[in-house]
């Protein structure tokens, strides 16, 4: 269930409430919105009442929740959440580009990069420093010398980085050196994981696993949600079908389908989601004009030197070019880039 406080309800009235329901065994989760705060009380007391919640001061209403994922649902929290990434908002009506290339090489070319992407208005670099592969032989990543690379181009353009993370006992790493932490598609189910990025402050890029229903993936960010930390940005990268003109299939439908379910901001991932530098344009412009807050994308200087996904990055003459044609979406949906 979700308590619904009334608007400007003191922080005193929020703690009371909260404090009663810990004692009838249920866990409270405070969310502060721009207007009001909500209250989620986690846990199983089938068939009890709630009267004695309702009408605690500052209390509007108690409202069950039929959602299974309580924290990720728009029941528990009707407004849009805002994740906020070096100052800028993923969720609100700007729509944010994430670029970079797949998995960091070495300095200059990271930095380059960061350059050409922040030119363009991406307004955060991306880079694989540690690469879960498929192939046990292929590129692993360049680990913690990767993750400085990444922090040198930060310093050289303002970029925030994102970057991933591969098991539980790499948090701290990755976040001393990245502003978001991502949760690749091989991880959406890796526990353990989500706990540990929940429990620390950066906000978390979860990309949606290769066969994964919008139920599981949901369930996925509520793991995280649950820890505390409320920063998590969904994002779609497409799913594994028997079809094979593309490296996976992407659905359209759902971003829209995402956004009737949670609050959370909802991204997608072209290059993933087609395995073609070719299809990633055109791909971009369906996502935003679909309702996605945002894309990433990889973007190398020379893909056909790029030691991993060469066949997806765009270079940056493409990628610029692209920027100009999402600019037009963005403001055909009222929205802006």
């Amino acid at each position: 269930m979700i308590i619904v406080m009334k608007p400007g309800a003191p922080r005193d009235q929020i703690d009371h409430v909260m404090e009663r329901i810990e004692k009838i065994g249920l866990v409270s989760h405070p969310i502060f919105g721009t207007r009001r705060t909500v209250i989620a009380a986690i846990g199983d007391k089938h068939g009890r009442t709630f009267d004695d919640i309702e009408a605690l001061p500052g209390v509007e209403r108690v409202v069950p929740i039929l959602a299974p994922y309580k924290m990720a649902s728009l029941e528990v929290h009707e407004e849009r959440s805002l994740v906020k990434i070096n100052g800028f908002s993923f969720g609100g009506t700007q729509i944010g580009v994430i670029a970079g290339p797949c998995t960091i090489e070495d300095e200059a070319t990271t930095i380059e990069t960061a350059r050409a992407v922040k030119a363009a208005g991406a307004v955060a670099l991306r880079g694989g420093a540690f690469k879960p592969r498929t192939n046990p032989y292929s590129f692993q990543g360049l680990a913690e010398e990767g993750l400085k690379f990444l922090a040198a181009a930060r310093d050289a353009t303002g970029l925030a980085v994102v970057t991933e993370v591969v098991s539980a006992s790499q948090v701290d790493l990755v976040a001393k050196y990245a502003d978001v932490l991502q949760i690749g598609a091989r991880n959406m189910q890796n526990f353990l994981l989500l706990q540990a990025v929940g429990e620390q402050e950066k906000p978390v890029l979860l990309k949606r696993g290769m066969s994964a229903t919008l139920d599981e993936f949901l369930f996925a960010a509520e793991y995280i949600l649950s820890e505390g930390n409320q920063n998590v940005i969904l994002c779609e990268r497409g799913i594994r079908t028997f079809e094979d003109h593309t490296r996976n299939t992407l659905s359209i439908a759902t971003v829209p389908a995402l956004r009737e379910r949670t609050h959370l901001p909802v991204i997608v991932d072209p290059s993933h989601a087609t395995g073609h530098a070719t299809l990633v344009p055109a791909v971009s412009k369906a996502a935003i004009a679909a309702g996605a807050d945002g894309i990433i994308v990889e973007v190398h200087p020379r893909p056909e030197e790029a030691l991993v996904d060469g066949a997806q990055s765009l270079d940056f003459e493409t990628f610029g070019r692209m920027m100009k044609d999402l600019a037009r979406i963005a403001d055909a949906v009222d929205r802006s880039l």
